[in-house]
């Protein structure tokens, strides 16, 4: 496997952000109870961390170092206000379920991790690629937490009923304690299928 399909294949699953190294939990249990909302974030977080990886890449030389963190908070500021704004002109319905989300992302971990661990340090395109690895391994592991919890919940999946229409739906489910249940599961099953246990 060669240096490129690496970077953006490990965060899949040896090095997955959320089931492995643990990150960005906050998001995957507060946008999940829908599959429409999980995959709006999705989207917000892959745009705001592969871009942010590119332009701080290609400044990494130019920002000084004791200026570097608050250099890479207003990149990664600036462009979660134009996810947030855009959000506002074309899904405002979304946007007033997901606003304090999205504007949530500036202070994610993964993305000022991936800032700070690897686009100060490589150029721009194999940042690219650890932006999109990373927002990739993030996505598939909300939207499953987002799938168990509206199918169990509500009975149906991004708003299309898949279970019986008698089906009451499981509380639990739609709850916080809910999405921990479901997460632990595919920490689980990720950690067992790779392998990774580590003595804490």
């Amino acid at each position: 496997m060669g240096a490129r399909t690496k970077i953006i294949t490990d965060p899949l699953s040896d090095n997955n952000p959320i089931t492995i190294q643990v990150l960005g939990i906050c998001s995957a249990l507060a946008i999940t109870v829908q599959v429409e909302n999980a995959f709006v974030m999705a989207c917000a977080l892959t745009f705001v961390l592969t871009s942010s990886n590119v332009i701080i890449s290609l400044l990494r030389k130019q920002i000084p170092g004791r200026i570097r963190m608050i250099v890479e908070i207003s990149i990664i500021a600036s462009l979660v206000v134009l996810v947030d704004q855009t959000l506002r002109a074309f899904f405002f319905e979304l946007s007033r379920q997901l606003s304090i989300f999205v504007a949530l992302i500036i202070t994610n971990c993964i993305v000022m991790g991936r800032a700070e661990a690897f686009a100060t340090q490589n150029p721009p395109g194999p940042s690219l690629l650890d932006g999109l690895g990373n927002s990739i391994g993030y996505s598939v592991i909300i939207l499953l937490v987002a799938t168990g919890r509206e199918i169990l919940g509500s009975g149906t999946w991004y708003g299309i009923r898949v279970l019986p229409e008698a089906y009451m739906g499981n509380g639990l489910a739609v709850l916080a304690p809910g999405a921990f249940l479901i997460l632990g599961v595919i920490i689980w099953i990720q950690r067992t299928v790779t392998n990774n246990f580590k003595d804490d």
